[in-house]
């Protein structure tokens, strides 16, 4: 008899688990389904083939999208770079006042290329994202990062942060990715290709 109590006791309340399990998949879809109509993108690199594909989708989803503008080969060109400064790349790091200083050395000449185009830009989008400063120095190739911020209280992320977080850190990335796919070639003003 406890046994058959038993077996009804795990059966309710399997069920009781897979009916919120359920719930919680509606709401996370009516959710989603709200988000439809503005532009979102959620892949910030560096799978190249995923973040293309989810702009592709998004720009096919919006009956205004104007074609003759849209350059997705230039956004592949900078998911490239942006997997070379991840990949291809060694780095040293060490704390120094205020923030860190990071040595990059690309391993590849498509690296040296590529980590040449995205730090000219980055430092500038830093101090418009965070109010940290970065400082790049290019030594025939090789890279010298010195992040700092004045507030003593993100010090300490920066520090733990490193190079590879710093670059990836905001979500300015798929606004920049969505504009760079709309022909809106946010590189300019940096002299970059795109």
């Amino acid at each position: 008899m406890k046994s058959i109590r038993k077996i009804k006791y795990l059966a309710s309340t399997f069920a009781v688990v897979a009916a919120s399990t359920v719930a919680v998949a509606v709401m996370n879809h009516a959710n989603h389904a709200t988000q439809v109509g503005k532009v979102v993108l959620k892949e910030a690199g560096t799978d190249p083939f995923a973040t293309i594909q989810e702009v592709i989708s998004t720009l096919e989803a919006n009956p205004n999208t104007n074609w003759e503008k849209i350059n997705i080969e230039a956004l592949r060109q900078h998911l490239v770079e942006m997997e070379d400064m991840t990949l291809n790349v060694n780095v040293s790091q060490h704390p120094i006042d205020k923030g860190f200083k990071a040595v990059v050395t690309p391993t590849t000449k498509r690296a040296k290329k590529s980590l040449t185009a995205v730090l000219s830009a980055h430092p500038a989008q830093m101090r418009a994202e965070t109010n940290w400063q970065m400082q790049v120095e290019n030594n025939n190739g090789i890279f010298t990062l010195a992040v700092t911020s004045d507030n003593p209280k993100e010090v300490a992320k920066i520090r733990g942060l490193g190079y590879i977080g710093i670059m990836a850190y905001g979500l300015h990335h798929q606004q920049h990715h969505w504009a760079m796919a709309s022909g809106n070639h946010p590189h300019a003003q940096h002299n970059m290709r795109h």
